[in-house]
């Protein structure tokens, strides 16, 4: 590692030891980083005359969902946007959605528009995703921004949240380790429109050599190891396991999966705990840098929300 990319590396502490072998990515670091950049840039723009505005709307009462749009919310006003958040019943139609859905495009106010996902059995969430404006949508789901990203047009996609935090994570181990992405074997694994399918497109816009794979691949463990990135997404606890790693590969473990733990809460239930889709412990010894889970990929996924959000405030005054 050259010496002014080791200072980089300790001067952000976004990469430190893991008492293995790989370097440890800190996703929550990371996330901080993106979040003081934004709001410092949110700032400027505000002076200016343009304040950021992100609506979140949640339909239903899923506690999962509920933590998530409450963390995004929060973020939102730290970074000095105007934030605004909606609440409907589950019994909410698809109509009564739609049609505020069409209020938050036409409102000058609004540069992000955020759906929470999943939305109630008896809403279509294609017809509302596409609803959303392009223009507006900062998870990046609509397929005109899917279209941008195929086509390598970067300068005006939205590009979906955890793809792209995803990236900076990777950056900041390649800088760290002294590698280029153009010309690496990277391969993803796990082909969601969400995840799998962006991250190889943003792969590919860096010059990487970009495999897919999957669950049906015949061979995974073999595709795996030639690999110098590995992007795990495919939603199976630790299916990657850790000799499957190519010794120093950076391996970017997106998978967010809740598995039995040992002994019981304070409520006398079952003890979980979360894991991703990498074993950790065994890819420790191989690889050259790996996120954790949790802490990784997860925290970055609200800090590029924050960034679409801004993005899209900054090109709606083009």
């Amino acid at each position: 590692m050259a010496l002014a990319q080791q200072q980089q590396a300790a001067d952000d502490g976004i990469l430190r030891p893991s008492g293995g072998k790989a370097l440890l990515i800190d996703g929550k670091k990371a996330s901080e980083v993106v979040l003081a950049d934004v709001t410092t840039k949110a700032a400027a723009l505000i002076a200016k005359g343009v304040r950021p505005g992100l609506a979140v709307v949640l339909v239903g009462e899923d506690p999962a969902s509920q933590v998530y749009v409450k963390s995004k919310s929060k973020a939102a006003k730290i970074c000095g946007f105007h934030s605004v958040q909606y609440d409907l019943a589950a019994t909410t139609s698809e109509d009564d959605l739609l049609a505020l859905v069409d209020q938050l495009n036409g409102d000058p106010a609004i540069h992000g528009i955020l759906i929470q996902l999943p939305l109630p059995s008896g809403i279509n969430s294609t017809r509302v995703l596409e609803r959303v404006s392009p223009l507006k949508d900062v998870d990046g789901f609509h397929p005109f921004n899917a279209g941008l990203l195929s086509i390598g047009d970067l300068h005006r996609a939205l590009v979906p949240c955890t793809p792209a935090g995803s990236m900076v994570l990777l950056d900041k181990a390649m800088a760290a380790l002294g590698r280029d992405l153009a010309g690496a074997d990277a391969v993803v694994v796990g082909r969601s429109n969400i995840v799998g399918k962006p991250m190889a497109q943003l792969l590919l816009s860096r010059n990487a050599t970009v495999t897919i794979a999957h669950s049906r691949t015949r061979n995974l463990a073999e595709v795996v190891a030639r690999a110098d990135v590995v992007v795990a997404a495919v939603g199976r606890p630790e299916m990657v396991r850790g000799d499957w790693i190519k010794p120093g590969a950076v391996v970017i473990d997106v998978g967010i999966n809740r598995i039995p733990g040992e002994g019981l809460n304070a409520q006398g239930q079952p003890k979980t705990k979360l894991v991703g889709d990498v074993a950790y412990e065994e890819a420790l010894s191989r690889a050259g840098a790996i996120t954790p889970v949790p802490g990784g990929v997860g925290p970055m996924t609200i800090a590029m929300l924050m960034a679409n959000t801004l993005r899209a405030a900054t090109l709606s005054m083009a």
